[in-house]
């Protein structure tokens, strides 16, 4: 077990703190030598040995207390937030050695986190809880792409998944979203894969729109009028190769206690969720080459390939 507090004796050195419990287990002098120093050498502990914990940093405690577990040779790792204590830097350094691990050590590691980009990145599985109670279990690109319910969409993803209300109805071209002044085309493909989408029909749904699945207009060569919605950029943020920009679409955002759940514990985490948006506030993340600024009217294309459907009384994905 790798703990989140780390739980090293304070008194004993790195050395010791590793080959402790193979001294419980009656493990022989000179296998514990060996253990100990295979162990120091694939976390870089090597320098590290004598020292106290006091000694060592937040970064080289965490790889003493995955050392203590390494060395006892496990079938399976429980890791209990093992980065949530360190700064941000370090957790993406851990990060990469705890994937590296997993790797060369092949043993199963189950891992919590509330810390959504370790569980995508760390997981193979990735097992989505709430309350106490599995909400789906599935690879990461699955729990993004294809989310069992509200909950799982709101959560997985940063920014958070846009969701508004939104009502289905049926004309020539076929289905088609209304939410707020706006009116968006469904593509007939994403229809023909979600047949349950034809019982919403007059009815009403939430829509959700990922900020990566959306664009500026004006740097999307379609010709897809169909699929554009107006606003005004509230915020632009600038991530250097992408920009974040906050616009009002003058549309409702559901207050679903799983909607506000899942964005509670992303904003618990440092992402932005919807639960600290405002109201008809709609995000984007746009190529860098976007015109869009502050005060200024924007016109967004959905990908109508990429849009998300959700019962709005149950919060269930709609699918089959």
């Amino acid at each position: 077990m790798v703990f989140q507090n780390y739980a090293l004796y304070p008194h004993l050195s790195v050395y010791q703190n590793m080959a402790f419990g193979l001294r419980l287990h009656h493990v022989g002098k000179d296998e514990i030598d060996r253990r100990v120093r295979e162990a120091a050498h694939v976390l870089q502990l090597e320098e590290l040995l004598q020292r106290k914990p006091k000694q060592l940093s937040g970064g080289q405690r965490q790889r003493v207390a995955m050392g203590r577990a390494i060395v006892r040779q496990p079938k399976v790792f429980l890791m209990d937030e093992p980065l949530s204590n360190l700064d941000a830097k370090l957790r993406v350094q851990m990060r990469a050695q705890i994937a590296r691990l997993q790797r060369d050590l092949e043993a199963t590691m189950l891992y919590v986190t509330h810390d959504q980009v370790e569980a995508m990145t760390l997981g193979r599985r990735v097992a989505v809880m709430r309350l106490g109670a599995l909400q789906q279990v599935a690879p990461p690109q699955e729990l993004y792409g294809r989310p069992v319910n509200l909950f799982v969409a709101s959560f997985i993803g940063s920014p958070a998944m846009n969701v508004v209300e939104a009502e289905l109805h049926r004309e020539p071209d076929g289905l088609r979203a209304r939410f707020g002044p706006h009116d968006v085309r469904i593509d007939p493909g994403l229809a023909a894969s979600r047949p349950a989408l034809e019982r919403y029909a007059g009815r009403r749904v939430v829509l959700g729109v990922r900020p990566q699945s959306v664009e500026d207009a004006a740097l999307v060569d379609t010709g897809d009028t169909d699929s554009t919605i107006d606003g005004t950029v509230e915020l632009r943020e600038n991530l250097g190769p992408e920009v974040d920009v906050h616009v009002g679409i003058n549309a409702p955002v559901p207050a679903l206690e799983a909607v506000i759940e899942a964005t509670e514990s992303a904003d618990a985490t440092g992402e932005a969720g919807v639960a600290g948006r405002p109201e008809g506030i709609f995000v984007a993340r746009l190529g860098a080459g976007t015109e869009a600024r502050e005060g200024r009217p924007v016109r967004l294309w959905l990908d109508p390939r990429a849009l998300h459907f959700f019962d709005p009384d149950s919060g269930a994905a709609i699918y089959e």
